[in-house]
């Protein structure tokens, strides 16, 4: 039996990676660039995304950051307007809690995080929050994960990462954890063949946290 769960956060506890994606192209799009969504899902698994595609096409460092805060605004706002709960998400947290410590090992900046949770039940059910300023090397390195292990005092071999993206994934096999890769049609494109499970929603986890008669 797991003892202890790590949760990746967006496309796993909440909708957002579409409307990450959708800043970005916003943003892009105020100094007449088209960012191109199948580059920058395939480039996503690498930690590469929109700006990846800038330097591409020449935009200089400094448009590069201001543009990365005007992005940054963007996203804030659909934060704030859209819809981004996920259908089942608390109640499988709250029937996962009975049976395992979790917490939370995102890739999210403090703000949009806090932003993003203000109104919502999901930290209730949370050891701690490892964020992007916790952190010096990001997904796909393994420390995120590996700080979640020591936050806890767990092992690898008791514990179970949840994850939508192959980035999140070699994070996850890195830090020598099993992860359990729950279908996010944003990132369903990705390689998951070292993902330990593959899941449709959080409530299949019950199942494989516990031995099941």
């Amino acid at each position: 039996m797991k003892k202890y769960i790590l949760f990746d956060h967006d496309g796993v506890l909440v909708d957002t990676e579409f409307w990450y994606y959708r800043a970005g192209e916003r943003a892009l799009a105020d100094i007449g660039l088209t960012l191109d969504k199948d580059r920058y899902l395939r480039e996503m698994g690498q930690g590469l995304g929109t700006w990846a595609q800038a330097r591409a096409a020449g935009i200089d460092e400094q448009t590069i950051s201001r543009q990365r805060r005007v992005r940054d605004d963007y996203y804030q706002e659909h934060l704030r307007t859209e819809a981004i709960e996920i259908e089942g998400v608390v109640e499988a947290l709250a029937e996962l809690s009975k049976y395992v410590r979790m917490a939370i090992v995102t890739t999210a900046k403090r703000a949009d995080f806090e932003l993003i949770h203000e109104k919502r039940r999901i930290k209730q059910f949370m050891d701690f929050v490892v964020v992007r300023e916790d952190y010096q090397l990001a997904k796909p390195h393994p420390e995120p994960y590996l700080i979640g292990l020591k936050r806890f005092g767990a092992t690898a071999e008791e514990t179970l990462v949840v994850e939508d993206s192959s980035r999140g994934l070699n994070s996850a096999v890195a830090a020598g954890i099993d992860c359990a890769v729950v279908h996010n049609d944003f990132t369903k494109s990705h390689d998951f063949a070292q993902a330990t499970h593959r899941i449709e929603t959080l409530a299949e986890l019950k199942d494989i946290i516990i031995d099941v008669d």
